[in-house]
């Protein structure tokens, strides 16, 4: 089965600490991407999914273009950030996601936690399945190294980062009439 992310029901959000003291939350708007697989089994999903980096949006216009600057994602360079998943495995109730996560085209592997939300037939007769990926990375890892270090100690911003994408995916038109076409099929 393919699906496709819902952008009106989907966030992709992150958050550094600022000065140690606060946390500073952040979301791109600007994002696509599908997931192939099973519905009824999570571990089958494979899912690849493009983020625009020069859709961050911080709350503070200044903030929000020194981030796509080359101190940090050099929009102008590098304007994607991709994630493609390599494997799902189970994890107690839920789940744990591996994959590459690409930035300023150097690739890493990491792993976040998914939490299933389950799937449902919305108003519309559309199938969706939707859940929440969390987990944190480290910046400096991919280049992202910008930085200042404060007087009494420690640094302006946080070297962890947390990533936490809440989603929907919607069932695919071409998904819906495959599947038409087995029933009639199997019927005829």
């Amino acid at each position: 089965m393919a699906w496709t992310v819902d952008t009106a029901h989907t966030t992709v959000g992150f958050v550094a600490r600022h000065m140690g003291l606060s946390k500073v939350r952040g979301q791109f708007k600007g994002f696509r991407g599908e997931i192939a697989g099973d519905p009824n089994d999570v571990t089958s999903a494979r899912a690849r999914f493009e983020v625009d980096l020069a859709s961050v949006e911080t709350g503070n216009a200044d903030r929000d273009a020194h981030l796509k600057s080359a101190d940090f994602f050099d929009v102008e360079k590098h304007p994607v950030m991709s994630f493609v998943s390599k494997s799902v495995r189970k994890d107690g109730d839920d789940y744990k996601v591996t994959g590459d996560l690409t930035i300023k085209d150097v690739t890493h592997e990491i792993e976040l936690d998914y939490e299933h939300g389950g799937e449902g037939t919305d108003p519309y007769g559309n199938r969706k399945i939707g859940g929440t990926l969390t987990g944190t990375v480290k910046r400096g890892d991919w280049g992202l190294k910008w930085n200042v270090p404060l007087d009494g100690g420690g640094w302006l911003v946080s070297e962890k980062i947390a990533l936490e994408i809440d989603f929907q995916v919607a069932e695919t038109k071409e998904a819906v009439e495959e599947e038409a076409k087995a029933e009639a099929e199997v019927a005829g």
